[in-house]
């Protein structure tokens, strides 16, 4: 994406969600985004990426509970405002709700 864009601003800025939980959620994001640039996918071959990308943020949930923290509100719309920039850079026709539709948070 742009060079200047941030990941996950507000559960990098919130001390409740744990830093090195949000990186982990960051490369997961930048996984995807790194799929994207590969060029030439389909609307299903990304979806399929963004699903496995969500049910691997879903795993870290247990994680985020040991550490007294969970994926709740802002941490939901933070990973969406993510994902949601992304697609929009790449001009990717997939409405958020369908990207992380994989979602238990």
């Amino acid at each position: 994406m742009e060079k200047n864009y941030k990941y996950l601003v507000d559960m990098y800025k919130d001390p409740y969600f744990p830093t090195f939980l949000v990186d982990k959620i960051k490369v997961l994001i930048q996984e995807v985004e790194q799929f994207i640039e590969e060029g030439n996918k389909s609307l299903e071959e990304i979806q399929n990426k963004l699903d496995n990308m969500t049910l691997s943020i879903n795993a870290l949930e247990e994680e985020f509970e040991e550490s007294n923290s969970e994926l709740e509100t802002c941490a939901r719309e933070a990973i969406a405002d993510t994902v949601y920039n992304m697609l929009k850079h790449y001009n990717i026709d997939i409405d958020i709700e369908t990207a992380i539709q994989e979602r238990s948070w």
